[in-house]
């Protein structure tokens, strides 16, 4: 598979921003489905969204899953890649939500920052730390992306996780997942992707 290839579908995987793909005559817009595993037969996911709701997607030719798995602020470190979503704070800057730690062979995918849908007002940013600091109330890190610099504290309790191998078998009911899939016009959703979280650790993104 090209490089730039691999690029693309980490990015949609991954990042989780909008994408608009067109498919004959229909808009397909990017549907991020979070919540826990209802079922699974063949390649239709049943998943209890986090809303309370059912959502069925129908899951491409040759979908691949991913896990994600628990890590610790102190794996953070300078020259790292990270997805961090983040709400602004009062006193200014932002406050981390959740962070993702990308592995080395990702760094640079998704790179910038945007609305995300974690929590109303949040952005998700995606880019390296410059440095990371740890002081009485927690840790901050200073992310560079795009010749762009911001600054983002993380409290003590902020889920921070990274991938991890996983298989079709990890997605059993109750499994927690994000499913980064794309919304057709009629409705219906379909994903060539699902993400699991690994020893019942729940997708924060």
């Amino acid at each position: 598979m090209p490089h730039n290839l691999k690029a693309s579908t980490a990015l949609v995987w991954a990042a989780g921003f909008l994408v608009i793909t067109s498919h004959g005559a229909l808009a397909q817009e990017a549907q991020r489905v979070r919540g826990a595993i209802e079922s699974l037969s063949g390649n239709t996911l049943v998943v209890k969204t986090r809303e309370g709701t059912k959502q069925t997607v129908t899951l491409k030719p040759d979908w691949k899953v991913r896990g994600i798995k628990k890590a610790a602020v102190e794996d953070i470190k300078p020259g790292d890649f990270v997805g961090v979503a983040s709400l602004p704070k009062a006193d200014g800057g932002d406050g981390a939500l959740e962070v993702l730690i990308f592995p080395g062979a990702m760094k640079g995918t998704g790179e910038g920052s945007r609305p995300w849908d974690l929590r109303p007002n949040s952005t998700m940013t995606n880019a390296t730390v410059a440095k990371a600091v740890k002081a009485v109330d927690g840790h901050t890190i200073t992310l560079t992306y795009q010749g762009k610099e911001k600054t983002i504290s993380i409290a003590d309790d902020t889920p921070i996780v990274t991938f991890a191998p996983a298989g079709k078998a990890d997605l059993v009911a109750g499994a927690r997942v994000i499913v980064m899939g794309e919304r057709a016009a009629d409705g219906t959703v379909s994903a060539a992707n699902v993400t699991v979280g690994k020893n019942g650790v729940v997708p924060p993104m």
